[in-house]
């Protein structure tokens, strides 16, 4: 996508985006969704969900640039503003090297802000080989149904670079369904992070007879940007302790 300059105002319909637009030229961040929690301090114009963003909103804004996620935003979203002569920047996301790659792309070749000091961080820290599994885990997202990470994503990613193997990979889904009894059984540990469900204390483990559980932070598993930054040791310290 070529821009006769870099963009100079830009709306981010991806929480962890806008976290890390934040962290890297706040001057040119001027929307955010309401899901958009970080940086807390964040003072900018609100344009609604990440599924169902304002988009008189956000041309009133006169963007530059829009970026989105192929996975968080709707595409149908992503054809409107496009067709409303709104450029839009479209992230498909599902390992750590894929998400860590995307960002240098749009802070480097098109933002032309070189590449961030967390970036670089990141990189380090999360480069390597993905190592042989030594614990088996589910993630759960969602309960009442419950449901899990399956197949093909960043959170699975993040697992399986930690050592961790997701016993729902092989599922023809994403973000499958699955009994309880699935979940809850003896060797297996599963993950409650706070969101999108809110796992807490007293609301998750208590399912569970057989299986282990541990409560993560959602942030920490399943954003990309300055979130990954330090999120190796944190999950693993709130895993195995």
């Amino acid at each position: 996508m070529p821009f006769p300059a870099p963009p100079r105002r830009v709306v981010s319909l991806v929480p962890s985006i806008t976290e890390a637009l934040a962290e890297t030229c706040p001057e040119r961040l001027v929307g955010a969704t309401d899901w958009c929690a970080h940086p807390g301090n964040l003072a900018v114009q609100r344009v609604r969900g990440t599924k169902n963003p304002d988009r008189a909103a956000i041309a009133a804004l006169a963007p530059d640039l829009v970026v989105a996620n192929k996975e968080e935003n709707r595409e149908l979203d992503v054809q409107r503003l496009r067709a409303d002569g709104i450029p839009v920047w479209v992230t498909d996301i599902e390992t750590v090297p894929s998400a860590l790659e995307s960002l240098g792309r749009l802070f480097g070749e098109v933002l032309h802000v070189g590449t961030p000091t967390w970036l670089a961080t990141a990189r380090d820290e999360w480069s390597g080989p993905v190592p042989e599994p030594t614990l088996e885990v589910a993630v759960a997202i969602w309960r009442d149904p419950w449901m899990t990470v399956g197949r093909d994503t960043f959170t699975g990613d993040v697992a399986a670079r930690l050592g961790w193997r997701n016993v729902l990979a092989g599922s023809p889904e994403r973000y499958p369904h699955v009994d309880l009894s699935a979940l809850d059984r003896d060797g297996l540990t599963v993950l409650l992070p706070d969101e999108p469900y809110v796992f807490t204390a007293d609301d998750g483990p208590e399912a569970f007879a057989r299986s282990r559980t541990a409560l993560v932070s959602g942030r920490l598993l399943t954003w990309y940007g300055p979130s990954l930054v330090g999120a190796r040791a944190a999950l693993r310290a709130a895993v195995l302790g």
